[in-house]
């Protein structure tokens, strides 16, 4: 299923809940939560691996628990991680039951997703946020996982992380800032661009960086997949991106469909609310052959004409091979023109 056509239909489906007004939507957006850090992962350490999202394959499970082990952890597999329903892993009751129990079982010391793909939105009503907020703990995932991310965050408080998906490309690139964010408790170094990315630009339009403000801005980090923000825009779980650093990619999306997506988010808060734009690598997101269309650094040209603050594309994360990890919740420095990320606290204790 295409993510745009299951968009769709989770919009078809969000019209039969009950009605939210924007100002009841604000209010839990706007509300203070004390910012909860998880324990750092350490070797030795227990990684609890889910599929909350989409049903994986085995070749895929297995480089999963091969990658994860690679890092010196120990792995337990959720009860559930081989059930398959259409294009998800099991029913919403299974993969929430995985979910809670590795947030409750004491032997897990960090949760990290298999993979993303489609479903996880609909497990949002149906999440124990009190037991993960009495349960604290690492969580790693990307794509699918932005919901889970948003959700947890504004509703406990919790430090969760935007990063490879257990079966993603383990890279040089990608291991050094997962070990540096996740397994210490000092401040994390300073994030730079991945060279193979930037030498991928040369032949590559879609790793072709791009500075629409420069200068410096500051904030909490939030973000992640740009299909998913938009889809949780006006409810519950959804974000507000006011004051700050707002980070998002996407893959295999038309122009004209990042185009829709990117309008939704301005018209809804107006990107001039967030202290910095931080975009990272939207590829393979070509135009449509035989269709008229801009192509995808021409919309963004358009899209971020009006924009303010300091912004850029082609920070180095998404569903590409080298991809940083970005802890939600953080206080963090960008810098547009270098394309740099620099952490003003740990993300772990």
């Amino acid at each position: 299923m295409k993510r745009r056509n299951f968009i769709k239909n989770l919009g078809i489906a969000s019209a039969s809940l009950p009605m939210m007004s924007f100002s009841q939507v604000e209010e839990n957006n706007d509300s203070e939560l004390e910012l909860i850090k998880p324990k750092a992962l350490k070797k030795g350490d227990t990684i609890g691996l889910i599929t909350p999202g989409s049903f994986i394959e085995d070749k895929d499970l297995q480089k999963a628990v091969k990658n994860i082990k690679s890092l010196g952890f120990k792995v337990k597999l959720s009860k559930n991680i081989r059930k398959k329903r259409g294009y998800t892993a099991g029913t919403k009751q299974e993969r929430i039951d995985d979910l809670h129990t590795m947030f409750a079982d004491s032997d897990i010391d960090g949760i990290w997703c298999a993979r993303g793909g489609y479903g996880c939105s609909g497990l949002l009503p149906l999440i124990d946020f009190d037991l993960i907020r009495k349960n604290p703990k690492v969580f790693v995932g990307y794509s699918d996982i932005t919901v889970l991310h948003l959700a947890i965050f504004n509703k406990t408080g919790l430090v969760t992380f935007h990063g490879p998906v257990a079966s993603s490309p383990f890279t040089d690139y990608s291991v050094k800032y997962f070990k540096e964010m996740l397994m210490s408790s000092s401040i994390p170094p300073k994030v730079y661009p991945s060279k193979v990315n930037d030498n991928k630009s040369k032949k590559n339009i879609f790793f072709k960086p791009k500075t629409y403000v420069k200068g410096d801005a500051e904030g909490q980090l939030i973000g992640g997949n740009l299909s998913l923000i938009s889809a949780m825009s006006g409810t519950e779980w959804g974000i507000n991106y006011a004051d700050k650093l707002l980070f998002i990619e996407d893959i295999s999306e038309a122009p004209y469909s990042i185009d829709r997506m990117l309008i939704q988010l301005d018209q809804n808060q107006d990107f001039n609310k967030a202290k910095g734009i931080i975009l990272g690598v939207f590829d393979d997101s070509d135009k449509p052959k035989g269709e008229l269309s801009l192509e995808l650094e021409e919309m963004f040209d358009d899209n971020m004409k009006d924009v303010t603050v300091p912004s850029a594309y082609g920070f180095s994360f998404g569903h590409i091979k080298n991809q940083f990890t970005l802890p939600i919740g953080i206080n963090a420095r960008m810098n547009a023109e270098q394309r740099t990320i620099e952490f003003l606290e740990s993300a772990v204790v």
